[in-house]
């Protein structure tokens, strides 16, 4: 009887560790792209990657910033930088998110088409005060950026 008791006790716990657990996994959609500048979306969080024009000793020149789309954030940044291109006269705009600051840098351009903008990222953690600057968008790259 204790060695039924026994192998019974074997045979389940060889069973029990055989088992297959599916973990549910949140689906990673890419968004627009405009060159190498592109939009992730994980669930309810997205990332701008963009390709900073700063020379850095780092190998990548691909930097980005998230943020969650708490209260349409997401709609809400695409708006911000739109409306900056027909702001008279042009102005950076400064934007917190939870990790960096975010300045909109627009120029100007006798043609309003050719206005851009360029993102200025800089870390909120004064330990790794990293900046970085995109290069610079016309109002047709942001909205295909945006899938707008």
């Amino acid at each position: 009887m204790k060695r039924i008791i026994t192998i019974a006790i074997l045979l389940f716990s060889f069973v029990s560790f055989a088992q297959i657990k599916v973990i549910e996994t949140v689906p990673v959609e890419k968004l627009g792209k405009v060159n190498n500048n592109y939009i992730q979306k994980i669930g309810d969080e997205y990332t701008v990657y963009y390709t900073s024009i700063q020379n850095d000793d780092e190998s990548s020149s691909l930097r980005k910033f998230t943020f969650k789309n708490v209260n349409n954030d997401y709609a809400n940044l695409y708006s911000i930088i739109v409306n900056g291109f027909t702001a008279n006269p042009l102005y950076d705009i400064k934007l917190e998110l939870p990790n960096n600051y975010i300045w909109l840098h627009y120029t100007g351009s006798v043609i309003p088409e050719k206005a851009t903008v360029q993102f200025m990222v800089g870390s909120k953690d004064a330990s790794s005060a990293t900046s970085s600057v995109s290069e610079p968008f016309v109002k047709d790259q942001i909205s295909k950026l945006f899938q707008k």
